[in-house]
Parts: structure tokens; sequence; C-alpha cells
């Protein structure tokens, strides 16, 4: 690629935008203080090789010529610090720049790369066969976690925490059912039309029980595609855990009504958290698969 125009781009990735050519960045199209300099080389030399891991060593012949005596060491964690400054990362927790152990860096977000002159990015890499564009209910579903903001999680852990979710609502279910006489007594004491309240109970603790079991099951054995199916399922698994949210005051009886609504209001996020912990284990996955 001729310098005049592999210089004259736009670099998108997660929330921020970069002008190779003029160093200015944009947070969610608000302008940030302007790279320059090393930092800006630096950035621009790991953009292009996303994913890849560029050593310390590569960095310093970019930066500075053989005869240049200077602590390459020292100005390059500088530079590296600045941009990790400017973009509100961390090198405990990098959301873009990874550090290699004695290598290197490598740029660990997806990016998209365009002429600033001819309209819209075009995404760097492709997108996988079997992944569509984003459907509604992932747009829907980012209100609350955007998949490009959430920190990555190993698979493991994300598997099981995901699983005790499951069994949490499956216990739901179950105890609901098996205390069901109980639970009819109750609400015909309660209320004026309980069938309002105890048929939908029945039939949707009859329709949780084989989807937590399919989730469960899926998350302990590592489902590939569990996290696009999941999303698929999303908008009804949503409307089904908001509702069985309620379920603590079937016990407000035992629990009273205080506990009742502070468990109510924890599950209220339950849906959410379950889809940000799939998106963070998937987060690790494609790292991997670039590296």
């Amino acid at each position: 690629m001729p310098e005049t125009t592999k210089q004259n781009r736009l670099f998108r990735f997660g929330i921020y935008e970069l002008d190779a050519s003029t160093g200015e960045l944009r947070k969610d199209g608000k302008s940030r203080p302007r790279l320059q300099g090393q930092p800006l080389e630096v950035l621009i030399h790991l953009l292009d090789r996303r994913g890849e891991v560029v050593t310390r060593e590569e960095l310093r012949q970019l930066l500075w010529p053989a005869d240049t005596f200077v602590d390459y060491d020292h100005s390059l964690n500088t530079a590296v610090n600045k941009l990790r400054e400017a973009l509100n990362d961390s090198a405990d927790n990098p959301r873009f720049i990874q550090t290699v152990p004695r290598r290197g860096y490598r740029f660990m977000a997806s990016t998209e790369v365009a002429d600033p002159a001819t309209g819209p990015a075009k995404p760097e890499e492709n997108r996988s066969p079997s992944e569509g564009p984003p459907s509604a209910s992932e747009t829907l579903a980012g209100i609350l976690s955007d998949p490009r903001e959430l920190p990555p999680v190993s698979r493991p852990v994300m598997r099981l925490l995901f699983s005790l979710i499951q069994v949490m609502y499956f216990s739901f279910y179950v105890i609901s059912l098996a205390n069901v006489h109980r639970i009819e007594a109750f609400l015909y004491q309660e209320l004026q039309h309980p069938a309002w309240i105890f048929v939908p109970l029945l039939v949707t603790a009859a329709v949780g029980i084989p989807v937590r079991l399919y989730l469960l099951s899926a998350a302990l054995f590592g489902y590939s595609g569990l996290t696009r199916r999941f999303l698929k399922l999303f908008p009804a698994l949503f409307l089904l855990d908001e509702l069985w949210a309620l379920a603590p005051f079937l016990a407000v009886d035992q629990i009273g009504a205080g506990l009742a609504l502070a468990v109510t209001a924890a599950l209220l996020y339950v849906p959410f958290s379950q889809r940000s912990l799939l998106l963070m284990g998937d987060s690790i996955s494609k790292q991997a698969e670039d590296s």
C-alpha cells in the first residue's frame, strides 16, 4: 500500500475512531486529545497488525534509527502508557492493547478501516460465515451491556457461572411445582382471580424446565455457538425470566415482603448477566483464535 494511502485511513475500534493522517481520536463521535509522535506511530502499527504480536524490537526499529542513543525500554513503555491512558485501557484488564510478557504487544479488539474520503469504513476481518448481521434482539440487549465494553473472562469461569444461573432457575421451577398445592391455596386466599397467575405459573415452569436443562448441558459440555443461540432465544427468555423474578413473592408469607422485594430486584438483572457472561467468554475465544 503506498505510504500516502496508508496514512490516509480512518480506524474504528470499539467506541473509538482514529484518523491516521491527523492523529485525531474520537470517542463516541466526540473529539479526544490528539495523538501524535511515538504513541500515534505505535498505535497505527498495532492496528495494522491487529491480532498479531508486535515485538518490542520491531517497535524499536520503527521508532528510532539504529544510531539513536535513547533508553528504548523506558521510552516505549511511556508511549504505550500514553496510548492506554488515551483509550481508557488497562494493562491488567486490557480491552485494546495486550502486553505479551517478554515479547511485545498485541491489539485485541476488532477493527474497521477506510479512507476518510471514500465514506463508511469496511470491516478489516470478515464475519464468520455462520454469523449473520446483528439481530434485533442483540441490539436491544446491548442497551445494558455493549459487547465492545465488556472485559474478557475465561471460558471455564463463564461456563461455571452460567451453569449456576441455570441451576437456580431450574430449582425455582421444580420447587414451585413441588409446592403447587400450597401456592394454589395461597393465591386463592390472597387474590380474587388467582387463575390469572396460577395457570401462567404452571405453563412457564413446564416450558422453563427443558429450556434450562438444554442451556445447562450446553454450558457444561461446551456447545459451540451457545452464545449465538442464546441471543436468538433472549427475547423469549427475557420475558420468562422477568416473570419468574417475581417468584420470591410466592413465599412472601415465609420470608416477608421486604426480603421478597430485595430478591426480586436482584433477579430482574439476571437475564442481562447471562448474556454478558456469554459475550465475555466469547471475547477470550476470539482473542485465542486471532493469536
